[in-house]
């Protein structure tokens, strides 16, 4: 990607390793890349191709493409329009875009530059009420469904991002620290659920403790679908099934959700499996190309979420570097859907995969 080099070379160095740290030694990175040579693709030939249908369903919404735009934190770390840069895009290319609970800008403003839903990506917070009000304002924002992320419970060692820092004394790091005040962080009204005031310098924390039984809960605090991300083996994702979820997300957190783990692509088709259809799936970490989103497709996967891929445009053209980068895999995508003789996604099947490990 030409893109990221760009990246590299406008962005401050602790900005920069944010966006391009993992665990410990970065290898996860390697790891969620290296998965897609492990599956091959089978071509069928003299098939008409001239007319492609990309679009894809989703609880009852009809999207252009199934590229996904993630949620990534701290967007206004990589341009002045961070997240509403992120909306016009996914607005003109057609996109679903998810919004990060650790986002830039509030809520109410990248559905008004989306000109439409998007869906709310939740950090629980360790007290309830909390976490009740950053749903309550997402849903009465306009959000049409929550996705809960579950592969940060614990502590994760980015040793790129502290270097980075060290690298660089400017007052902007702070963007992300941890504790720095965020717009789904302001003052919690416990008593109506209002969002008031100024941000506290901490948000509320994360639960250590949070078990399954927390999905139900969820479901039954909100009328918008509950997803569940982070989802990397078939017993969680029927357990996903068990307790209430209306679809997961197979993620790895970009490779920051621990090291010496399998990259997503490997763990899509014990998940595929276990789900047998039943509910949707998003996939996400290390997609690049085309062909890895056509892979994840034939794999069973609903659609496919990009994350650094649309950061690296935003830094170096905001809002028209994310709309060509979106371009550039939707025409990667096509490209690999006519060479494989598929003129939509339902055509698109196991059977245009070779799985090297067998």
């Amino acid at each position: 990607f030409d893109f990221q080099s760009v990246a590299e070379q406008v962005l401050p160095p602790a900005h920069y390793a944010y966006l391009a740290t993992s665990v410990d030694d970065d290898r996860m990175l390697k790891v969620n890349r290296e998965g897609f040579l492990r599956f091959q693709l089978r071509m069928r030939r003299l098939v008409d191709v001239r007319q492609l249908d990309t679009s894809v369903r989703l609880f009852g919404h009809r999207w252009d493409t199934p590229i996904v735009i993630q949620p990534t934190g701290s967007n206004g770390a990589f341009h002045p329009d961070a997240e509403l840069a992120v909306a016009r895009a996914a607005r003109a290319k057609g996109h679903l875009q998810m919004l990060s609970t650790v986002a830039s800008t509030p809520v109410e403003e990248v559905i008004a530059a989306r000109g439409g839903p998007v869906w709310f990506q939740l950090y629980a917070a360790e007290n309830w009420t909390a976490t009740q009000a950053m749903v309550k304002r997402a849903e009465d924002a306009g959000c049409s469904a929550v996705v809960l992320t579950v592969d940060l419970q614990g502590d994760s060692n980015r040793e790129t991002v502290s270097r980075g820092i060290r690298r660089d004394d400017r007052d902007c790091t702070l963007c992300h620290d941890p504790n720095r005040p965020r717009p789904m962080h302001t003052h919690l009204d416990a008593s109506s659920f209002r969002i008031t005031g100024t941000p506290p310098r901490t948000g509320p924390p994360r639960p250590r403790g949070m078990t399954w039984e927390y999905v139900t809960r969820l479901k039954n605090a909100t009328v918008m679908p509950v997803l569940v991300k982070g989802i990397v083996t078939g017993e969680d994702a029927s357990l996903c099934e068990a307790y209430g979820a209306d679809g997961l997300v197979v993620s790895n957190h970009g490779a920051r959700a621990g090291a010496s783990g399998r990259s997503t692509i490997e763990c899509l088709p014990e998940v595929v499996e276990a789900v047998g259809g039943r509910l949707p799936i998003i996939i996400d970490s290390g997609f690049r190309r085309g062909t890895d989103i056509f892979k994840a497709l034939a794999l069973g996967a609903t659609a496919v979420g990009i994350g650094r891929p649309y950061l690296w445009g935003l830094a170096s053209f905001g809002q028209a570097g994310v709309e060509a980068v979106l371009e550039l895999l939707r025409r990667e995508l096509e490209m690999v859907m006519r060479q494989a003789g598929t003129t939509s996604l339902d055509q698109i099947s196991p059977a245009h995969i070779v799985d090297r490990s067998l």
